[in-house]
């Protein structure tokens, strides 16, 4: 089994959001965005990001054309995925339960998150096989 993939920081997914908001972006523009009026500064902070988030395999960057582009290379539930995961085996034994379990008894859930939640569990109940007991 393989190294788990590094979870991105809060500098790191701030950078993420913007790519998946905007699509690809130059340095530049990032920076524009996460740090209106900055200088140079806030730039290669910007660029240090990008350089961790490629490392890390969440950005890549698109060689084409001058100023250089970056995109995100890992999707928002990809991520989520990741992270719920990560929560899960930490908190809870590897199981989702408890934190389902929290979000729907604890009221973070409004009405229409809950209906979606039911319909989708009843469309997975639907499409599972039924199992012989006995």
């Amino acid at each position: 089994m393989g190294r788990p993939p590094k979870d991105v920081t809060e500098a790191e997914l701030a950078v993420l959001q913007v790519l998946w908001e905007r699509g690809p972006a130059s340095v530049r523009e990032l920076a524009d965005v996460l740090y209106p009026g900055g200088g140079p500064s806030e730039l290669a902070t910007v660029q240090k990001l990008l350089e961790r988030l490629l490392a890390k395999r969440c950005a890549a960057r698109e060689r084409r054309g001058r100023p250089q582009r970056f995109r995100a290379a890992i999707e928002r539930p990809e991520l989520i995925a990741r992270r719920l995961q990560a929560v899960a085996e930490t908190l809870c034994e590897g199981s989702y339960t408890p934190l389902l379990t929290h979000l729907v008894e604890g009221g973070a859930l409004r009405q229409e998150e809950l209906r979606h939640l039911r319909d989708l569990v009843e469309r997975l109940e639907r499409a599972r096989p039924r199992r012989r007991d006995g």
